[in-house]
C-alpha cells in the first residue's frame, strides 16, 4: 500500500508556491516562444536542473468550463493529443486527487513515453481558480514507461475584465523528463507543447 500525502498540508503548499509564482516581476522571464494569442516565457527552476516556463493566453470560454477541461477528469483525455491515460488512484475532499497519466512520445520519439504519478488541487483564486498539481514518489512503476516527475506546476485562470465569457489563462510548468534525454531536447518541446495545448483546448471548448 502506498503512503498517501496529507492532502490539506500538500495542498496549501502547492497553492502559496504556485501564488509565489504568479508573483515573479516581469524582468525575470525570457520569452521562449510566442504565437499571435498565446506567449511562452521561461526562467532557471529553483526546483531542479531545468526550466519554470510560463504560459498565458486568452482562450474563448468562461472560466469553470476552462477549468473542467484542464483538471483530472474525462474531459482531460478527449483533448489533450499529448495525453494517452488518466486514471484517479485516489480521491480526497476538496477536489484533491491522486492521478497517474501517460503521455505519447515526442520529438520523433526522441523523448520516449512517460508516466506521472501527480497530486492533484483545484481551488478558487480571486474571481477565478487555480488547478494544481505536483508528483508524488509513488513506487508502483510500469517498464514500459520512464517515470517523469512535475515539480510544482500549475493553471490560473480569471475571467477577462471587460468580457467574462472570456478568460485569461495562465500555467507554470516545471517538469523533469528524466530519462538520457539532452536538455536542450526537453526545453524546445516543452515550449512548442506548451503552444500546443492552448490550441488544442480552445478547439475542445469550441466543439462542447
Amino acid at each position: 500500500m502506498e503512503s498517501l500525502p496529507d492532502a490539506a498540508v500538500l495542498a496549501t503548499r502547492l497553492k502559496n508556491t504556485l501564488i509565489q509564482y504568479h508573483s515573479i516581476e516581469d524582468d525575470k522571464w525570457r520569452v521562449a516562444k510566442k504565437m499571435k494569442d498565446v506567449t511562452i516565457w521561461r526562467k532557471p527552476s529553483e526546483e531542479f536542473n531545468g526550466y519554470l516556463f510560463k504560459a498565458q493566453g486568452v482562450i474563448d470560454d468562461g472560466v469553470n468550463n476552462i477549468i473542467d477541461h484542464i483538471r483530472p477528469g474525462p474531459c482531460r483525455l478527449d483533448w489533450d493529443s499529448l495525453m494517452t491515460s488518466l486514471d484517479i488512484l485516489e480521491h480526497f475532499e476538496e477536489n484533491c486527487c491522486v492521478m497517474r497519466y501517460t503521455t505519447a512520445g515526442q520529438l520523433w520519439n526522441i523523448i520516449s513515453p512517460r508516466e506521472f504519478v501527480d497530486f492533484s488541487y483545484t481551488v478558487g483564486y480571486k474571481e477565478g481558480l487555480l488547478s494544481c498539481g505536483i508528483s508524488l514518489d509513488w513506487n508502483e512503476k510500469r517498464p514500459e514507461f520512464v517515470r517523469g516527475y512535475n515539480h510544482p506546476c500549475g493553471w490560473f485562470c480569471v475571467p477577462l475584465r471587460d468580457n467574462p465569457n472570456r478568460s485569461l489563462l495562465t500555467g507554470y510548468i516545471q517538469t523533469d523528463l528524466r530519462g538520457m534525454i539532452p536538455q536542450s531536447a526537453v526545453d524546445t518541446a516543452m515550449a512548442s507543447t506548451l503552444i500546443n495545448f492552448y490550441g488544442d483546448l480552445q478547439k475542445a471548448l469550441q466543439k462542447a
